[in-house]
């Protein structure tokens, strides 16, 4: 599927992302070190304001209409990308990552998540312009993900049996302990996989996965389906997800009934999709008003209605912190 967007559109965003990313690593994060809550919460409303400016001049230079497209999937995959954090919390529990390389392996996982989000983005594209009818797939898979979601139970995930790990371990040796934030290093002349290695390969494979129910739903919420709008929209609300996991990973448990808000959110951008083709379509800013709507529902009921069994919480993270 071929963008309106001309291509000096396309590298200018990826300049200003790069160099933001290099400016991250390699100047102000150059050194190993535990990032407060409050650099993070820093660095969260960076990334919000600077998606917010994005939106700004797409509508300036494109419209109202693919700002609004551009708004709701990033709302959309920003709140799907919490499941990640999840999944984070456990992955550096089970492998006991030490705090200052968390940051290392999320930079990096983001620079995978960034080719593999746009692979599965321009393969969606061709597929739905080449077979209209896979759109009505997406949709059913979106609202039976959202209800398995709500009503399914949560399913234990083993970091260690990920097959990308069986396969690090079957072609190169692993060291039994880190080596500062190092992912590779040498040991008597001989190439060596530190644990760090394993847990990027972990992140990177638990976002692929994620990537499975977020493509279809931001295929969903974007009207146009076009490729700058939907890649844009992914790939700002990824940047923010490493510093939104620093400044939420202490409280994830306050919130919740967010899981039944995507759930919903899921099951309702799948209707949307499946009623594209009707006289019944959902507008675009109404899209963006019931998402947010569903969101702010279930965040604003779990601090209302808190957990009442905090001190016995055997989570898969503390379970993983306390085996020997």
């Amino acid at each position: 599927m071929n963008s309106p967007v001309p291509a000096w559109a396309w590298i200018a965003f990826h300049i200003v992302v790069f160099g933001i990313l290099a400016l991250d690593l390699g100047v102000i994060n150059r050194k190993s070190h535990t990032q407060s809550v409050k650099s993070a919460l820093l660095w969260t409303g960076f990334w919000i304001l600077l998606s917010m400016g994005f939106a700004g001049v797409i509508w300036e230079s494109m419209g109202r209409q693919k700002a609004l497209e551009f708004l709701t999937g990033y709302v959309v995959e920003y709140a799907l990308s919490v499941d990640n954090i999840f999944v984070f919390l456990l992955v550096f529990g089970y492998f006991r990552v030490p705090a200052e390389h968390q940051h290392k392996v999320l930079f990096w996982g983001i620079i995978g998540a960034f080719i593999m989000r746009a692979l599965m983005i321009f393969l969606g594209s061709a597929l739905i312009t080449r077979f209209e009818w896979i759109i009505y797939i997406f949709g059913f898979f979106l609202i039976y993900t959202g209800i398995k979601l709500a009503f399914g139970k949560e399913s234990e995930v083993d970091p260690g049996k990920n097959p990308m790990i069986v396969l690090l371990r079957r072609f190169m040796p692993v060291t039994p302990d880190y080596v500062g934030g190092q992912f590779l290093t040498k040991i008597d002349g001989k190439t060596f996989a530190t644990p760090l290695l394993a847990v990027l390969l972990v992140i990177e494979t638990t976002d692929l996965v994620f990537a499975v129910d977020s493509i279809p739903a931001i295929f969903a919420v974007v009207k146009s389906r076009d490729p700058f709008i939907i890649y844009t929209s992914n790939i700002c609300a990824i940047l923010g997800l490493r510093s939104l996991y620093f400044a939420l990973a202490g409280i994830m448990d306050l919130f919740h009934y967010l899981k039944y808000g995507l759930s919903a959110v899921l099951s309702f951008v799948g209707v949307k999709m499946l009623l594209s083709h009707t006289k019944f379509e959902i507008p675009t800013p109404v899209s963006l008003v019931v998402i947010v709507a569903i969101l702010g529902g279930s965040i604003l009921l779990s601090i209302l209605r808190p957990k009442k069994e905090t001190l016995e919480d055997e989570s898969p993270v503390r379970l993983a912190k306390h085996e020997d």
